[in-house]
């Protein structure tokens, strides 16, 4: 398998903007599409949601969830739900369910499995970062939720071509790491409309440098990615997986804190995750 040529083809095949997300996942942009008008409004949302039934029950179970339901009073009402998470944790909700269906239409049982594996870690990263964001970086924490659901489309978009190149994802993948993967997540996010912020964000996250004190939102994500207890089956087939960047993590971030906030968040994280996987 020469795995340089196949990604070149990968490549262009993403800039050219050859890309077909799945048919269940068009309701879902649409959402999308309308959270991203200024014009938006509650009502015309709210059954525009109602029409996808499976983001509607997300929405729901989310708003219901401990993290956005403090007084613990539960409700099916999906207006209400509409109105508690606001629009930029619709907008995280929407890419779960596109990403999600993303990873479904893979056919290969074995690419499937990684697909499956991908979804998990991308996952627990964007719930990790909501905790992260607020009690060690101080960015926006809803932003950097979305920013880790999306931070592994790039992956998603390569493991759906896969299978037009026989034997690329049981080879060896380091020549995926850095400008390859993000040159992809660049197209495949651009036509997504992804805001700049997140972009930049990623980039950081594709340039693996963590500054110090951990601080951006792009730290936010290599910190949640580290932490996440699911590692990306991408990281392990480039031979670059997170473990070379413990010493480094360890150094810039008191481990003892960083424990703690997620001993104390635990909760939270694990309510994010069940709302995102359903």
């Amino acid at each position: 398998m020469d795995v340089e040529r196949a990604l070149q083809i990968i490549v262009a095949d993403a800039e050219r903007g050859n890309m077909v997300f799945p048919t269940h996942a068009e309701l879902a942009l649409s959402v999308k599409r309308m959270l991203d008008d200024p014009d938006c409004a509650v009502e015309p949302l709210t059954r525009l949601i109602a029409a996808e039934p499976l983001l509607a029950s997300r929405v729901v179970a989310m708003a219901n969830s401990v993290v956005y339901n403090r007084s613990g009073r539960r409700s099916a009402d999906l207006r209400g739900a509409v109105s508690r998470l606001g629009f930029n944790t619709l907008r995280t909700l929407t890419m779960a369910i596109v990403i999600g269906q993303m990873a479904n239409m893979v056919r290969d049982p074995t690419h499937r499995a990684l697909a499956a594996r991908l979804w998990e870690h991308s996952v627990h990263v964007a719930a990790l970062a909501r905790v992260i964001a607020s009690r060690v970086t101080r960015q926006d924490p809803e932003t950097a939720f979305f920013a880790g659901i999306v931070h592994e489309i790039g992956g998603f978009y390569l493991i759906a071509r896969a299978a037009a190149f026989p034997g690329l994802l049981e080879s060896d993948l380091a020549a995926w790491v850095g400008e390859r993967e993000a040159q992809v997540g660049r197209f495949v996010l651009h036509a997504l409309d992804i805001p700049e912020n997140v972009m930049n964000a990623l980039e950081v996250l594709w340039s693996g440098y963590l500054a110090m004190p951990a601080a951006s939102l792009g730290d936010t994500l290599l910190l949640a990615d580290y932490l996440a207890p699911v590692e990306s089956p991408l990281a392990e087939l480039t031979g670059m997986g997170r473990r070379g960047m413990a010493a480094e993590i360890e150094q810039q971030v008191d481990g003892a804190e960083l424990s703690a906030i997620l001993a104390d968040s635990a909760d939270e994280v694990a309510a994010l995750i069940a709302s995102l996987k359903g």
